[in-house]
């Protein structure tokens, strides 16, 4: 079917409009990258410092600021998570939750002492992992798996055991964009008597997920792809209800103490999520996801992730009939439920092709050494975008960019 007639027979085509004009990009192919800002983000912001900031002061604190990293938590946990109240927390970066989340769990098992993580995640994950494991004596059991796909029960299965503590897995892969079974690898690290923490950075907004009933430990995720929280915005952390207090977070802030206010001499965590928070909240980054979390809440996370696997379809198509015979090989598993939302494609043309695409507005990504992927958030792209942008691809490879 022409993309025409896609866009138009798309229930979610009304969302379009509502992102800011993009300048001179004509097909932006990177939202699982940073997503798009949105029409009203700039006005948020500019009724923010004229009120909230600049006229209420520092009474907003009481008035609204407290609050804001549990109340935008449990709209993340409602609206995408499939998570009750009280068990979600907005604040910090990735990183700095990832090693809060690894330490807290890694206590929480003191007879084990062994760190599980497949040799393809995200470099953060690594990072965090390896310096957690020098920090603290643990030992980092890696699972070798194939970059085209991800961690598989199977190899889980082959490495996880009496020693382990805690098993750290991407849902969705930064690479290939392998989708796990989530409630099959929380069974088998429970039956070993470990705890699992799931990477949702690329999953979060497009990926329906239900983590309370899959009994998920830990989760931890970022807001500046598919939540569209802008650069820098701040991530936010699961903390499955009954597993909370057992979890003592290593970076003691007066944010995260049971009484904010107390100035006491010793540092009592907060009983509920709160104690996951140390310093002041990044109350001005959180502003754009508040209004993104709207689109979210109306759209609906089921209608997302169907327009989501009509896109990917799409990109398939497309790479299959234009790429393919050029000598691209698809490196996305093509099954609905074995993929996230974005394409990569292989070729060792791409650095060269992605910096000529940039510059006449059709912007995928480079994932090194040879990876391009085409990144595809449902609310704000459109299939025309898609076909434009493949197009470009298949004429940069022919030009011999």
């Amino acid at each position: 079917m022409p993309s025409e007639q896609l866009d138009a027979a798309d229930p979610l085509a009304r969302f379009i409009d509502r992102f800011a004009p993009a300048g001179d990009v004509v097909s932006y192919l990177d939202g699982n990258s940073l997503g798009r800002p949105l029409r009203v983000t700039p006005e948020r912001i500019a009724s923010f410092v004229r009120h909230d900031w600049g006229s209420r002061l520092i009474r907003s604190w009481d008035e609204q600021w407290m609050a804001r990293p549990t109340e935008l938590g449990d709209r993340i946990g409602a609206a995408a998570l499939g998570a009750a109240a009280g068990q979600t927390v907005v604040g910090d970066s990735t990183t700095v939750l990832l090693y809060k989340a690894i330490r807290a769990m890694l206590a929480a098992r003191p007879d084990r002492h062994e760190i599980v993580i497949d040799d393809d995640q995200f470099p953060t994950d690594r990072f965090v992992v390896e310096g957690i494991a020098r920090e603290r004596g643990a030992t980092v059991r890696w699972v070798h798996v194939d970059p085209a796909l991800g961690v598989t029960v199977d190899l889980l299965a082959d490495v996880v055991g009496p020693d382990t503590a805690v098993v750290l897995v991407n849902h969705v892969s930064y690479r290939s964009g392998y989708l796990v079974d989530m409630p099959a690898i929380t069974r088998l690290v429970h039956d070993a008597g470990a705890l699992v923490l799931f990477d949702l950075c690329h999953s979060v907004g497009v990926v329906p997920m239900r983590l309370d009933e899959w009994g998920v430990d830990v989760a931890v995720g970022c807001t500046y792809k598919y939540l569209n929280g802008g650069p820098g915005a701040p991530a936010f952390l699961y903390a499955r209800s009954d597993l909370l207090p057992s979890l003592e977070q290593p970076i003691q802030g007066w944010m995260g103490a049971a009484d904010v206010f107390a100035m006491a001499d010793g540092y009592t965590p907060a009983s509920g999520i709160r104690r996951f928070i140390s310093g002041t909240p990044p109350i001005v980054g959180m502003l754009p996801l508040g209004d993104m979390l709207e689109l979210v809440e109306e759209a609906g996370i089921d209608a997302i992730r169907a327009k989501s696997l009509a896109l990917t379809d799409y990109a398939f198509e497309l790479v299959d009939a234009w790429l393919v015979p050029l000598g691209v090989e698809v490196a996305t598993p093509r099954s609905a439920e074995s993929r996230g939302s974005h394409v990569t494609v292989r070729h060792p043309a791409f650095r060269a092709v992605v910096a000529a695409l940039w510059e006449e507005g059709v912007v995928p990504d480079f994932r090194n050494p040879d990876g391009l992927r085409i990144g595809l958030s449902p609310l704000s792209t459109t299939f025309a975008e898609v076909r434009l942008g493949v197009a470009a691809i298949r004429t940069a490879l022919l030009a011999g960019a």
